[in-house]
């Protein structure tokens, strides 16, 4: 089962995007302006998930 996390390799704040980029094998930079342009249209609901997603989710090197 594939788990998932924060990455060490493609992060700028916390790694979240990256890990999600991994994940499913999506282009960091397209996840980053979806949820930058969805943070505007969602009145910050977005960048307020990704802040609960950087405190709840382990990095990848914690879940080796």
């Amino acid at each position: 089962m594939r788990r998932y996390y924060r990455s060490t390799r493609e992060k700028q704040l916390a790694g979240v995007l990256g890990g999600l980029s991994e994940r499913f094998g999506i282009d960091v930079s397209i996840l980053r302006i979806v949820t930058v342009v969805s943070g505007f249209f969602t009145s910050g609901i977005t960048w307020l998930i990704y802040l609960i997603a950087a405190i709840v989710m382990p990095t990848d090197k914690q879940l080796d």
